[in-house]
């Protein structure tokens, strides 16, 4: 079993901004796999599916993009799941807009969300991808920055974006995560 694990903030005000394509990408998971019904646990929104014949959870953390490191531990730990076999899908204000990058380990790279998860886990060796959301415009401070929405000429490349996220994740599932990065970075 793999544990994916979208990162965003919760409430309809949040929806459509730079800081929830962890969430969006989740969304178009769990559409293509057909998983509409969602429980909630972990402080969290989860949806089972089969993603590449591998059982998934899909997991929309609700505890605020910068505490989702309780929620994604409950669900590890009840789920008994290694970090290597958890995927987190976030937002990055460093990597040019509609960009992807999946990486095995490393640091959060300020974006704090990630940063709450590798410390409540006690590890870096959790496998992530970042989606480019970014740079952050001259005199905006990052935090209006990643809390805005998409411009409407940004939003369509954000859309295939979404898109190529999402089967970057189907690779991760079914090949590796060196055979993503090969393919996706």
């Amino acid at each position: 079993m793999k544990l994916l694990v979208g990162l965003g903030n919760p409430g309809h005000i949040y929806r459509g901004t730079r800081h929830n394509v962890g969430f969006e990408v989740l969304e178009v998971l769990a559409h293509r796999a057909g998983a509409p019904t969602r429980r909630a646990r972990f402080q969290a929104e989860t949806a089972q599916a089969t993603v590449r014949g591998t059982p998934v959870i899909l997991l929309w953390p609700l505890t605020w993009m910068n505490l989702s490191g309780s929620s994604v531990l409950a669900a590890r730990d009840f789920y008994k799941i290694a970090d290597s076999d958890m995927l987190v899908v976030c937002d990055d204000f460093n990597l040019p807009l509609d960009s992807i990058r999946l990486r095995p380990s490393g640091s959060a790279g300020g974006q704090n969300g990630l940063a709450d998860i590798l410390t409540r886990l006690g590890s870096t060796a959790i496998p992530r991808l970042r989606l480019g959301i970014g740079p952050v415009p001259k005199g905006w401070k990052s935090a209006d920055f990643v809390l805005g929405k998409f411009a409407a000429e940004e939003r369509d490349r954000v859309e295939v974006a979404l898109q190529r996220a999402a089967d970057a994740a189907e690779a991760w599932v079914g090949l590796g995560i060196q055979a993503a990065m090969n393919t996706y970075n």
